[in-house]
């Protein structure tokens, strides 16, 4: 799970569909968070209550994994970045790309009102981030504020929860994904602890919040998050300058494997979701998962 959530495009709750654990994990979030709100309210009883309940022998090896991967890769993705813009825009576009299509089966219905927010979401997506023709993607730690690394953690924990939609392209989108990959680089531990913070607070504050969404508005939820990453696809256009900037140039110098990258990215995520769908049907989480 943490080699598919350092990825942009690939989610770390396909990955736990796909191992048979996504209702395990799902579970041991559930408890963590009940917990952590009891003691937000000074419940101390609640909180061991609800610390009691989740099942810290699966989720305590999860987490290390994790976060093995997370330190084992990082390195090597944010020197590609800064060497190989171009290339990891082809890669990272044809990752996301497949995710589109991942995620559109996850709608259960498809009808006008739906259909309106994606091309809504896409449209004020890929506007926003014209705004700018240089994203932050690639920078460093330097460059991000403390509450940065808060906000994003909030919202990339999120993402990484939920099959088809991935924490890392959250960062890519606010332009965070290169300064948390420095802070684990760099062993900021400062930045990450704050990051790490969001993540938890984030899974505090919004499980409810997505309990409510998915079992009122699973669909146009879904359809949103299409919007989102098709949107974004502006970001990781291999032209001009890869995932180092916005703008928009057809291909240009650099041509043959930043689309044989794409293509292989593509390919890969379908094929991997093919086994998955196998091994259980990709659909939204129900409401009971939360």
């Amino acid at each position: 799970m943490g080699s598919a959530d350092i990825v942009p495009g690939v989610s770390g709750g396909t990955v736990a569909l796909v191992l048979g654990i996504y209702r395990r994990l799902i579970d041991a979030i559930r408890h963590g968070a009940r917990a952590g709100s009891r003691l937000f309210r000074a419940d101390m009883a609640g909180f061991r209550s609800g610390l009691a309940n989740v099942e810290w022998s699966f989720l305590l090896p999860l987490l290390a994994g994790i976060g093995l991967a997370v330190v084992s890769l990082s390195s090597a993705i944010e020197s590609l970045l800064e060497q190989r813009p171009v290339e990891m825009g082809g890669l990272f576009c044809g990752l996301v790309g497949a995710s589109v299509v991942l995620a559109w089966r996850l709608v259960r219905r498809w009808d006008a009102a739906r259909l309106g927010v994606l091309a809504v979401t896409t449209v004020v997506v890929f506007a926003v981030l014209g705004l700018r023709e240089h994203t932050s993607t690639a920078d460093t730690t330097g460059s991000a504020p403390l509450w940065a690394f808060l906000g994003a953690g909030a919202l990339a924990i999120c993402a990484m929860i939920l099959p088809g939609i991935s924490g890392s392209f959250i960062l890519v989108l606010l332009g965070m994904y290169g300064a948390v990959l420095g802070a684990v680089n760099d062993r900021a531990l400062g930045s990450l602890a704050v990051f790490l913070v969001g993540c938890v607070g984030g899974l505090a504050l919004f499980s409810q919040v997505l309990h409510w969404a998915l079992e009122h508005h699973d669909s146009t939820v879904m359809a949103a998050l299409i919007g989102l990453m098709a949107g974004s696809l502006r970001v990781l256009w291999p032209w001009p300058h890869g995932v180092e900037s916005t703008a928009l140039h057809g291909p240009s110098d650099t041509v043959v494997t930043p689309v044989v990258l794409a293509v292989v990215a593509f390919a890969l995520v379908i094929g991997f979701d093919a086994f998955a769908r196998r091994r259980a049907p990709l659909s939204p989480p129900t409401p009971e998962h939360f």
